[in-house]
């Protein structure tokens, strides 16, 4: 199995040689390695992908290099073959700018599948990022080492959201290699940065304290009744929030919800008794084609999302928590009654069951109670074993000095 991992001229100094040769390759540039041989020499190696195959090069003794020059010079390299593969290319056609095809071809094979939220965000980030920064280009024209600048300094800002703007640019340059406009993905090979992974879910006592916060707003405004009915339908069904917010009368069944445009696609959700008295609360009110219909206009759902939530989780004492986090608190509940994890899965609506291991976690108080449990019974099964030795031995006790 190739090693792999961020090179760093600290981590080069401590490789060792081993009875075999081998190369660990850096994480960072992708075909970048350091190649140990069995003498203890290092050296610098670099394979680049053409549409020739794989060509291979080396920089020289790591000894005499620092990672980040060779890293520079890798990216350099890759680029160069690129532009000369990008000239065979043309030949044959001319090559598209980045907005045009992405204007074009991206939009017509990959963007108009997306849902509309999905398309929301693409938008958001092409607007923002990838058009102002790789927009007048050439496709052939933008380099890896163009790709890891940029990505470095939208990294120092908002992490998170660049990493969707590289997964973005990595889909649609994996389009433009489809099309043979470019033979390799510049995207490719840079490792995203390391971001912390929202684990929140609600214990019984918090479940409790939020169910007596909404019993006060539910007296409130229409509009705060609508909100506390969504919240609890949340809480109670582990929908995602626009599945609630953007439900139809049409979907509603007398036991289920039968959601045409989910986020995977067409799902049912089977409804428990309290949530199937919210749906048929909701239903007796008015005629409009939605469950939760804007209060001004009925003809139109709900487009204020549910602001009333930060409002009752501070009042709660759950300030930290979001609404998508009643969906974790859904699928820790089912795991920890003894629910499956492919029956959560299809609770959730999730097409994946590793997606469903993310959300079903299990609180601190309820893994100390299972400690405590395996423990007295261990300690059980112990002590009966210390029994049957003592009755078994065919010695009678003597006192301690008896020999």
């Amino acid at each position: 199995m190739p090693k792999r991992t961020r090179l760093t001229d600290a981590g080069i100094a401590k490789l060792r040689a081993q009875a075999r040769e081998y190369t660990v390759w850096d994480t960072r540039v992708a075909g970048l390695g350091v190649r140990v041989r069995c003498s203890g020499s290092k050296t610098w190696v670099c394979h680049c992908k053409t549409d020739g195959g794989v060509r291979k090069l080396s920089f020289g003794p790591a000894a005499l290099r620092g990672v980040d020059e060779v890293r520079r010079e890798c990216l350099t390299a890759a680029a160069m073959m690129d532009n000369a593969d990008g000239d065979t290319r043309r030949a044959r056609g001319k090559m598209p700018l980045f907005r045009d095809f992405v204007a074009g071809p991206w939009k017509a094979a990959c963007y108009e599948r997306c849902k509309p939220s999905t398309q929301r965000t693409y938008r958001s980030l092409l607007k923002h990022q990838l058009l102002p920064a790789f927009g007048p280009r050439r496709l052939d024209q933008i380099t890896r080492i163009a790709v890891l600048r940029w990505f470095e300094k939208y990294s120092k800002s908002t992490p998170a959201y660049a990493n969707k703007a590289l997964n973005l640019l990595g889909q649609i340059f994996g389009h433009a290699v489809t099309c043979e406009h470019v033979g390799t993905n510049p995207a490719r090979g840079i490792r995203r940065n390391p971001v912390r992974k929202l684990t929140r879910f609600l214990s019984r006592e918090e479940i409790a304290r939020l169910h007596q916060t909404l019993d006060r707003y539910a007296q409130g405004t229409a509009s705060q009744a609508q909100q506390v009915d969504i919240i609890r339908l949340l809480l109670l069904t582990g929908c995602r929030m626009n599945e609630i917010v953007h439900l139809r009368r049409k979907e509603v069944r007398d036991d289920r919800l039968e959601l045409r445009d989910a986020k995977t696609g067409p799902r049912i959700v089977l409804l428990n008794a309290p949530a199937r008295q919210i749906v048929k609360r909701r239903m007796a009110q008015g005629n409009s084609p939605w469950v939760f219909p804007s209060v001004l206009n009925l003809s139109r759902p709900r487009c204020r999302g549910v602001s009333l939530w930060y409002r009752v989780r501070d009042e709660a004492g759950i300030g930290d928590v979001r609404l998508h986090d009643l969906r974790h608190t859904v699928a820790s509940q089912a795991a920890m009654n003894g629910v499956p994890l492919p029956v959560v899965a299809r609770l959730l609506g999730h097409s994946d069951v590793r997606m469903t291991m993310r959300y079903a976690h299990v609180g601190d108080r309820e893994i100390e109670a299972a400690a405590e449990r395996v423990g007295q019974a261990i300690d059980k099964i112990m002590g009966q074993g210390r029994i049957r030795r003592s009755e078994g031995d065919g010695f009678p006790n003597l006192p301690a000095n008896a020999c």
